[in-house]
């Protein structure tokens, strides 16, 4: 018996680690020399952290999890390491030796000597110590610009290759649909579309640097009842499709991506990892995904404990394996003794497990880690001596000039100005006043998944290992001729309101007003923007809106600078600030970028990815509303937004003219064409964004009012002109008819060019004709708009 599958194995092995062979062959050839039990050992994580001396990893304790015996489990393989550098504060370099050496342990404790899979967090820059700080992704959205946003995360990426990860636990492709949930920051914004193509070209960017990106969160997370984290989703298959699946499907049909990450809620009673027809049928029959489908975080065991749709571990284990789960995170749980408890007993095929262990080797082919050749030296510790730890030291640089500059681009593109009565720019104050709580906090600009935030906030005494200049710091550089004094006046959620006298004071004395406000990321419950951190309203936390109304009163021009995690209502700074800037945690460089915009040196280039409230109340609601969902005469309740999604404000301005509709008519399968001028009219170089508009009067079912098919930024010199070109495809006005299936229908629509959602600049009537047309995930997404050349 031991003879036959040692000659198994070398038979096997003649097989797999031939890289002239197809990788499908040789993934056969492994799985069908492996034990049943080295299968499952390649479908789960176990959670570790980086030796601060450069020795292996240790496994990493969670109050939801059980210790884990990291040798018992070694023998017969490991599918992943779950953030070996993403745990605690470690020297990149020696967090990279402390990898190279838990890879090799792992490699000489199993079998076949397969190394395990590396990842990490990656949502706004890679999540360790030392690395690069990068704006959230709600200021990806914000600078609609996805090319920004691939270079931006093609840098990650190298980042992260070079140190021996494999895999990045980003993006999130969720729509917003309520503002109180605590990971809006986390998201794109509250448009699908907008939603799909930022995502897929961060994604696009990960993927071209040899990195694994993970779709997340699939599907529905955002729309969770009242904006709760985990609540129950109660949206219907039409919301699902029209809406949340969208960014899914753009992305797994252009973006490469190679892992997808289920989400943790139920959506009218069936959780996402429990979900066969989403996992599966839609996923992979549909859609054609064939990547690997990971767990979010305990989220197979809360299918026990939360969701109550299993009676045991194993249970748990075999229902996510029977949906298409393949990968269990971040550590094993219910992949470990009580799947095969529940294998033995035969709850659970055995043809599961060969399921999800031919796509995880699949992945682990493609990344090169069964090749022969497989160095676990990490490129940035090829060449160095590896026998002297204290040498590696302060050796790999996360946060190099060429990091900084590209994270102070995505900043300043970022930026959103909303109102200005002339005062910005500033022109030579001689002084100013920073009042608030985001005015001299380090970490302001930081969001929940930074890791200065995320893990340093457990390590008060590290340092934080990145330069992060505070906004008084930033503004006292931008003007060196000002005096510039600060002033908390109130805390980011404090009550306490002892510290107003003196703002005011110092308001009164000061030419201009900076009112540095907004959010204080963090988990569960510790910040007020984060995973976790869910807020009952849209009035600013805590204190901050009396002391806005106590410095309005001062009559001093008070410019309001936002950095927060969500939109915020602002009450009588709507109408009467001197500006409104808003930012959304824009990452290291995001001071500077904000005190560049103050000062003029920066252009204002940023556009609304979600609607800013008038009022606190009346959620959840975005642009996306249809008709019932507007103003009117029958609800004492206003929606209408103070400011709506796409808007943004320019220091010079633009003129849109010459409208000329090309083709005003086509069939269900063809294609409209019009034409503009653009013109930027003003004194300065600005940037303008054009958004395409879909509204639909009449259709089979209920739509929104308007939503975004398409738009392109545009910059222009002063005086200059250029004619803009749209192609708009008859696909993109498809929706989810009454029997459940895509539709093209025949009609009258208008296309709106508008500066944003609530901002039309000119109008084209158009039709399709010919009969309803029936499409699928195979249709065109996208309008062409290019610049065509100057006017």
């Amino acid at each position: 018996m031991t003879d036959n599958v040692t000659l198994d194995i070398e038979r096997g092995s003649a097989i797999w680690k031939d890289p002239t062979r197809d990788l499908t062959t040789r993934v056969d050839a492994l799985v069908a020399a492996m034990t049943l039990a080295e299968k499952v050992a390649q479908l789960y994580g176990v959670w570790v952290g980086a030796s601060a001396d450069g020795g292996e990893v240790a496994p990493y304790q969670h109050d939801m999890e059980e210790p884990v015996d990291l040798d018992a489990l070694l023998e017969t393989g490991l599918g992943q390491l779950t953030r070996p550098f993403g745990t605690a504060p470690v020297d990149p370099a020696l967090g990279a030796l402390s990898l190279l050496r838990t890879q090799q342990r792992i490699t000489a404790a199993n079998r076949f000597g397969i190394p395990a899979l590396a990842h990490e967090e990656c949502l706004a820059g890679f999540a360790t110590w030392g690395a690069t700080a990068y704006p959230v992704p709600l200021s990806w959205g914000a600078t609609f610009d996805p090319e920004l946003i691939r270079r931006m995360a093609a840098t990650i990426g190298a980042d992260l290759r070079r140190l021996g990860v494999h895999q990045g636990l980003a993006p999130v492709l969720d729509v917003v649909r309520d503002a109180r949930w605590g990971r809006v920051e986390e998201t794109v914004g509250e448009d699908p579309y907008l939603v799909g193509t930022v995502a897929t070209a961060y994604i696009q960017g990960l993927e071209s640097a040899g990195v694994v990106a993970t779709l997340k969160h699939f599907v529905g997370y955002s729309a969770s009842r009242a904006g709760r984290n985990l609540a129950p989703v109660g949206m219907g298959p039409r919301e699902r499709a029209d809406v949340m699946l969208v960014p899914f499907e753009m992305a797994v049909r252009e973006s490469g991506a190679r892992s997808v990450m289920h989400a943790y809620t139920d959506t009218d009673g069936m959780p996402s990892a429990a979900d066969e027809q989403l996992l599966t049928g839609l996923l992979r029959d549909t859609w054609g995904f064939t990547g690997t489908v990971v767990a979010d975080y305990f989220g197979i065991a809360f299918l026990h404990t939360l969701h109550g749709v299993a009676g045991s571990w194993g249970e748990a284990a075999g229902t996510a394996l029977a949906a298409g789960v393949d990968v269990e995170l971040p550590t094993v749980k219910t992949f470990g003794p009580p799947l095969h408890a529940a294998l033995a007993a035969g709850q659970v095929p055995e043809a599961l497990v060969d399921r999800a262990v031919r796509r995880v080797l699949l992945q682990k082919a493609q990344l090169g880690l069964l090749d022969p050749e497989w160095n676990p030296v990490p490129p940035a510790l090829r060449g160095a001596d590896l026998t002297d730890p204290d040498a590696l030291r302060g050796t790999v640089d996360l946060d190099p000039p060429v990091n900084r500059a590209l994270a102070r681009e995505v900043a300043e593109r970022a930026v959103v100005l909303l109102r200005n009565d002339g005062t910005l720019p500033l022109v030579r104050p001689a002084r100013i006043a920073v009042i608030g709580p985001q005015g001299a906090s380090p970490t302001a600009a930081l969001g929940c998944y930074s890791f200065p935030v995320h893990v340093g906030s457990r390590h008060p005494r590290e340092p934080v290992g990145i330069e992060l200049p505070t906004l008084a710091q930033a503004l006292a550089g931008e003007f060196p001729a000002s005096e510039v004094v600060v002033e908390v006046g109130v805390g980011i959620d404090s009550p306490d309101t002892a510290g107003l006298a003196a703002a005011v004071a110092a308001a009164r004395e000061a030419d201009v007003v900076i009112a540095a406000l907004g959010d204080r990321a963090g988990l569960f419950g510790r910040g007020t923007s984060g995973e976790g951190c869910d807020a009952e309203s849209l009035a600013l936390p805590g204190a901050q809106q009396r002391l806005l109304d106590a410095l309005l009163d001062t009559g001093t021009p008070v410019v309001v600078t936002l950095i927060a995690g969500r939109p915020y209502a602002l009450g009588r700074a709507v109408d009467e600030a001197a500006a409104i800037v808003q930012s959304f945690f824009p990452g290291e460089e995001g001071p500077s970028a904000l005190a560049g915009l103050l000062s003029g040196r920066v252009e204002p280039q940023g556009r609304l990815p979600v609607s800013v409230p008038r009022s606190p109340g009346g959620q959840p609601t975005t642009y996306l509303a249809a008709r019932l969902g507007q103003a009117s005469d029958v609800s004492n309740l206003d929606p209408t937004p103070a400011y709506g999604f796409g808007h943004g404000l320019s220091y010079t301005r633009f003129d849109w003219s010459e409208l000329i509709v090309e083709r005003a008519v086509t069939q269900t399968d063809g294609e409209l064409r019009l034409a503009f001028t653009l013109c930027n009219a003003g004194t300065r170089w600005g940037s303008e964004v054009v958004q395409l508009y879909a509204h639909d009067p009449v259709a089979s079912v209920v739509q929104p009012v308007q939503r975004l098919i398409g738009y392109l930024r545009v910059p222009l010199d002063p005086g200059a002109s250029c004619r803009i070109e749209a192609t708009v495809p008859a696909d993109v006005f498809s929706f989810t008819g009454r029997d459940g299936r895509r539709v093209v229908e025949p009609g009258e629509l208008e296309l709106r060019l508008a500066s944003s959602s609530t901002e039309p600049r000119l109008v084209a009537t158009v039709a399709l004709t010919g009969p309803v047309r029936r499409v699928d995930h195979t249709r065109r997404m996208h309008p062409l708009l290019s610049v065509a050349g100057p006017a």
